[in-house]
């Protein structure tokens, strides 16, 4: 969540840096209005309990004493009830800040330029030159069928469209980037992860999914809660994951985390499940863009210090499985407008694809700074302040979008395939 602090003191700066994420003033004027409303009320009840506690003490002195306190106990059972009203509109109130606070995307940071959309957004540098092909390089879908490596069909017959099946040496190159991918970032310091790929509200919420993204997930019926009532039924709520960046983040909800122990480095492979329900027509061909999908991730849980040292390092981590397979790819920086909700920087790895003839985003390391941090209650213990950490997130890389790059990079003439040197020792 944003800082309310910070929009009550300097309302104009945050409503201008959020207006590039197409947050209107009205909606911040209404949390701005309930996060005033909060502080005084919650003022209100820190004066009533101070008041408890100073007539407390007077009403011991006096029983002590064997003196009359009947006055003081009136004045204790007022404020009692008072403090029970006031407990109850300060909880009513912080309901409603926390629902419109969770719909309010990250601030982009200082080293984020604006800008409306991707066509904003700026390259940073190129790493490897593209092939030169003395023939016409086809397409990942167009060599799938000669090589038998995917089965569109049978995704489409199994589940429904952008489902695939990989086959054969298809299937077999889809584990060894996994196990290559893997192996790189442990060598890099990241802390190989196994997490379950379903989760609760409470993480999602974390995160920055929900309740935003809500339509993009894929949602476990309920059936088997059958027995708890509807309070509690929503809590129990299930979802698959989008990416694991949800699961290795919420590693460490609720929890102050001791200095020493950070930065943490977490790496882990999953599938992910998105209903793309916002891309209807895109990329309806091929893999690149699927329901299902196996993604490596990374994941930094730093303090505010080291945070754009961790996001460089896992850029270059990502870069680094990419040149040793041979790919070339290219930075990209996003500016404010094609930020994802959770973000403040971000910076996109895109793979050359030559069947295509253009660069595909293959990875977003992206830095939230503390946005996910105060939604999911993480801190860190520094001397005698508990800090919120800073929460960083990336590919390393998409599994099967680095498939499709070395198919179409790694083509003949005659549509066979090499094997990059890099993975022949996984097959």
């Amino acid at each position: 969540m944003i800082d309310t602090k910070l929009l009550l003191n300097d309302f104009e700066f945050v409503a201008q840096k959020l207006q590039v994420k197409k947050v209107s003033k009205e909606l911040l004027q209404e949390l701005f209005s309930i996060a005033c409303e909060y502080k005084a009320q919650k003022q209100k009840l820190e004066e009533l309990q101070a008041f408890k506690n100073s007539v407390s003490k007077e009403f011991a002195t006096l029983r002590a004493q064997n003196k009359d306190t009947d006055e003081l106990k009136a004045k204790l059972d007022s404020n009692k009830q008072e403090m029970q009203e006031a407990q109850k509109k300060l909880e009513k109130t912080e309901s409603a800040l926390t629902k419109i606070s969770y719909t309010i995307p990250n601030l982009p940071d200082s080293k984020t330029p604006e800008g409306e959309d991707e066509h904003d957004n700026r390259e940073i540098k190129k790493i490897l030159e593209p092939r030169a092909f003395d023939f016409e390089p086809k397409e990942h879908w167009e060599l799938a069928n000669k090589n038998g490596w995917i089965d569109f069909e049978a995704g489409v017959k199994l589940a429904k469209s952008r489902f695939s099946v990989l086959r054969g040496m298809g299937a077999r190159l889809n584990r060894a980037l996994i196990n290559f991918m893997l192996d790189y970032n442990q060598k890099a310091g990241f802390e190989a992860v196994v997490t379950p790929v379903i989760v609760n509200k409470n993480c999602l919420f974390g995160t920055g999914q929900l309740p935003k993204f809500e339509s993009d997930m894929f949602k476990i019926g309920n059936q088997d809660f059958e027995e708890l009532d509807s309070a509690n039924l929503q809590a129990h709520e299930l979802y698959l994951i989008s990416t694991s960046e949800i699961t290795l983040t919420n590693l460490y909800n609720d929890t102050i985390i001791p200095k020493s122990e950070l930065p943490i480095m977490l790496t882990a492979q999953t599938p992910c499940f998105r209903k793309e329900a916002g891309s209807a027509g895109k990329d309806t061909r091929g893999m690149i863009r699927q329901h299902q999908f196996d993604k490596v991730e990374l994941v930094a849980i730093t303090t505010p210090e080291q945070s754009d040292f961790m996001q460089e390092k896992m850029l270059q981590t990502a870069s680094g499985i990419l040149q040793e397979l041979g790919l070339p790819h290219r930075f990209i920086q996003l500016c404010g407008g094609d930020l994802g909700f959770s973000a403040s920087n971000t910076i996109d790895i895109e793979v050359w694809l030559p069947g295509q003839k253009c660069y595909r985003e293959i990875s977003s390391i992206s830095n939230t700074r503390d946005f996910q941090a105060r939604r999911a209650k993480i801190r860190y213990k520094d001397e005698k302040k508990n800090l919120l950490v800073h929460t960083l997130n990336g590919s390393s890389l998409a599994v099967g979008r680095t498939l499709i790059a070395i198919m179409e990079n790694y083509q003949n003439k005659d549509g066979s395939i090499e094997i990059p040197q890099a993975l022949q020792k996984y097959l």
